[in-house]
């Protein structure tokens, strides 16, 4: 049983949990995943891992809850306990020693984004967050994000906080004036796909974090296949991070539309998005 020693709603759909997983929390590293149950009955859901910490023995999760298991999850407390609590699972990113990077977030996947950002400051790298939200009341981790890297640029499609647009209108005026060794891009399948439109006319490389439909994690089900320079690849197992100039997102995006019926009936199971 692993307890839940924190719990924080970060807006009115979007919560954060520290859950006490000491054996997890000592070798997670940016990139990776858990797959959570919550009692036996449950079903096992995966979600990115948005921090640890190795002396507390703690690791954050972020989720949105918009499925049953995630609005159950929601509705638990500090001081509760999740049956299981799996991982770390999948690769950890592969950052390699860039000098300037730029680490985009769309929603939800600023969660995500915040991690890789952190570990690439950490590093001594100079660091740009762009983080887009569709307003101001969905915005989350700024403080956080602030502190982990050197400009915070903060976009809403209506305006109402930061610049009006979209992070690829802020991407492209840094790629225009300077040049970065490295851009990581998570969030929402489309905006991964234009933010690797955009950096590949600049030949930046791109990491993006996919979330195929996913079941078990461990590569048997084959649920969360992807089409990567023409392979077929499995994201728990060999991802979630991929070149996103040879990702193939369209495949990608009807994929993930195949259940979407049931998945908002019955469940969510999407990484980074909150199964």
């Amino acid at each position: 049983m692993f307890k839940i020693t924190e719990k924080q709603k970060l807006n009115q759909q979007v919560t954060m949990m520290k859950i006490q997983a000491p054996l997890v929390a000592n070798k997670v590293q940016p990139g990776q995943f858990i797959i959570l149950k919550i009692d036996e009955h449950g079903e096992r859901i995966p979600l990115t891992v948005a921090d640890f910490d190795r002396d507390a023995g703690t690791v954050t999760i972020i989720f949105q809850a918009v499925g049953n298991t995630t609005k159950m999850l929601a509705q638990m407390n500090q001081g509760d306990y999740i049956q299981d609590f799996v991982g770390p699972l999948g690769n950890p990113t592969e950052f390699g020693n860039p000098k300037k990077a730029i680490v985009v977030g769309g929603g939800v996947g600023c969660a995500i984004a915040y991690p890789q950002a952190k570990a690439l400051y950490n590093m001594g790298t100079h660091v740009d967050i762009i983080a887009g939200f569709r307003n101001r009341d969905l915005i989350f981790f700024e403080d956080e994000m602030r502190k982990v890297c050197n400009n915070l640029y903060i976009t809403t499609d209506d305006g109402s906080y930061g610049r009006k647009g979209l992070v690829t209108d802020v991407l492209k005026e840094l790629l225009s004036v300077d040049k970065y060794d490295l851009v990581i891009a998570i969030g929402p399948i489309p905006m991964m796909k234009f933010v690797s439109l955009v950096t590949k006319e600049y030949n930046v490389k791109t990491i993006v974090s996919l979330n195929p439909i996913m079941i078990d994690g461990t590569g048997m089900c084959g649920g969360c296949r992807v089409t990567v320079d023409g392979k077929i690849r499995f994201a728990c197992v060999e991802g979630p991070d991929f070149d996103g100039h040879q990702v193939d997102f369209d495949e990608l995006m009807l994929r993930n539309r195949t259940f979407v019926s049931e998945e908002m009936r019955d469940h969510t199971c999407r990484i980074g998005l909150g199964g």
